[in-house]
């Protein structure tokens, strides 16, 4: 996330606590009432932003797991296309002798 992004989200969030504030007064809360529900929905999606993030550490679905998962997976391309096809008939006869070895 670039810092303009940063800058841009906080101003939003701050315009839209602004936004709440004066719909609830229109709707005929008074100041203070409408203060104090303008701040718990402020509160609400900041935990439930919150909770949207942890759920995506638990999961590992954060961009830069997927990044490493990416790069493996590319250096374990070149890898295998590296190799000869000697190599590689020796690699597909390990793996299927330690197939067989976990199937018993």
């Amino acid at each position: 996330m670039r810092r303009i992004d940063v800058i841009v989200i906080g101003i939003t969030v701050f315009a839209a606590g602004g936004v709440t504030y004066l719909f609830f007064q229109t709707v005929g809360f008074d100041e203070i009432s409408a203060g104090i529900w303008s701040q718990f929905l402020l509160v609400v999606g900041l935990v439930g932003w919150t909770l949207t993030y942890l759920f995506r550490v638990s999961g590992k679905k954060m961009t830069y797991n997927q990044q490493v998962k990416d790069y493996e997976d590319a250096v374990l391309q070149k890898r295998l296309e590296a190799m000869s096809s000697e190599e590689l008939g020796k690699l597909q006869q390990e793996i299927a002798e330690e197939q067989s070895t976990s199937e018993c």
